[in-house]
């Protein structure tokens, strides 16, 4: 066995702690699947987020279409005129 020392923020551990403790877990328990699922699946066991809920790559490509957007798409003053502009089509 070894020992592993991990930084972080007091709340962070006594929250994650009062959340294991209802599913039977202690802390070290907890961390010990999380590097068994880490092997497993060759990388980390779960999809990683942006603050926005999107992938890394999905939120890349969203922002990637909205600078295109703003350098080639069309603006509108109001509904009125871009309904306008879309029904004259």
């Amino acid at each position: 066995m070894t020992t592993i020392q991990v930084r972080t923020a007091e709340k962070t551990k006594k929250t994650a702690m009062r959340i294991l403790k209802k599913l039977g877990l202690d802390l070290s328990t907890a961390i010990n699947i999380y590097l068994v699922q880490i092997i497993a699946k060759k990388g980390i066991p779960f999809q990683v987020l942006t603050e926005n809920g999107y992938t890394p790559e999905a939120e890349a490509e969203i922002l990637k279409d909205l600078a295109w957007t703003k350098k080639h798409g069309k603006s509108y003053a109001t509904t009125k005129e871009m309904f306008e502009d879309i029904l004259s089509e």
